[in-house]
């Protein structure tokens, strides 16, 4: 899972991906997860609260490696995002 927020450029820092995960700020399909290598599928929806925001993106594609932010957009789809 972290390794996913990192390629879709949620976090700039894998290590900072694990943290959130650890901290429990991400949720999958409604569940608090706490384990950064929990795997994640297609059609999850991940429910993710940063500093000031909470995001809400349902996975669509995996990438090998972290590209550019046109190609991380490409891996989720945006269901929604409160401040």
């Amino acid at each position: 899972m972290d390794k996913w927020l990192w390629h879709a450029r949620v976090v700039k820092a894998r290590t900072s991906a694990a943290e959130l995960v650890v901290t429990g700020h991400v949720r999958v399909n409604g569940a608090r997860e706490t384990s950064p290598g929990h795997a994640i599928k297609a059609g999850d929806v991940l429910t993710i609260a940063l500093d000031r925001t909470v995001r809400v993106l349902k996975v669509i594609a995996f990438n090998e490696r972290r590209g550019d932010a046109a190609s991380a957009r490409v891996l989720y789809e945006e269901l929604g995002t409160r401040n």
